[in-house]
């Protein structure tokens, strides 16, 4: 499932349950094709019954190349027949591998299960070093509190957050902050902490 040599690895984090579903399908739609079209491979976290059918149909309907990690009780809709799906039954192990193939964690509004989902993918990026960075779509506001806490809380504990956070609300700058994110990766990659001494 490793991406081709140059091809971004994008994992995006969205639902298509909740308030504003066929606002959110919309959006869905509009990003799955811009990162077909710019040939990025999409990775999407998928458990039970939940899964951005929007996002990952546009993007294969493009042409583009989707993966699923997913858990033992996922079950694919028809719409998904010839994709590569990863069954991992620790939730701890599937967020490993999502970190691992993901260049980049992409949020899209949605609801507070995806949310729980991208908090804890980036978390455990952030715990072993994998210095993943995140852009927020903030399509009306929707994650306009993440951004005021990082600003006035985040910032003063985390040097060059504009490394690691950005925010963006149309697809044409997601894809331009994408690729400033991976320049500014491979020009500064992340140190691992040295483990701590034995006490």
């Amino acid at each position: 499932m490793a991406p081709p040599a140059g091809t971004p690895a994008i994992a995006v984090f969205a639902s298509d349950r909740g308030p504003g579903d066929a606002e959110r399908a919309a959006l869905m739609t509009q990003v799955g094709k811009h990162l077909a079209d710019h040939r990025a491979h999409t990775v999407c976290l998928v458990e039970g019954v939940g899964a951005p059918v929007p996002l990952i149909t546009s993007a294969r309907r493009a042409g583009g190349r989707v993966s699923l990690v997913a858990d033992e009780t996922f079950r694919a809709p028809s719409a998904f027949d010839g994709m590569s799906v990863e069954r991992i039954a620790d939730p701890e192990a599937r967020l490993a591998r999502l970190i691992e193939l993901a260049d980049v964690l992409v949020a899209l509004p949605g609801s507070l299960a995806s949310a729980s989902q991208l908090y804890l993918a980036w978390a455990r990026a952030r715990r072993t070093q994998a210095g993943k960075p995140i852009i927020f779509f903030n399509r009306h506001g929707a994650f306009e509190v993440v951004r005021g806490f990082l600003a006035d809380v985040a910032s003063h504990s985390m040097p060059h957050l504009d490394r690691a956070v950005q925010f963006t609300d149309s697809p044409e700058d997601m894809w331009n902050k994408i690729n400033w994110l991976l320049a500014e990766r491979a020009a500064h990659p992340p140190v691992a902490s040295p483990p701590r001494s034995a006490e």
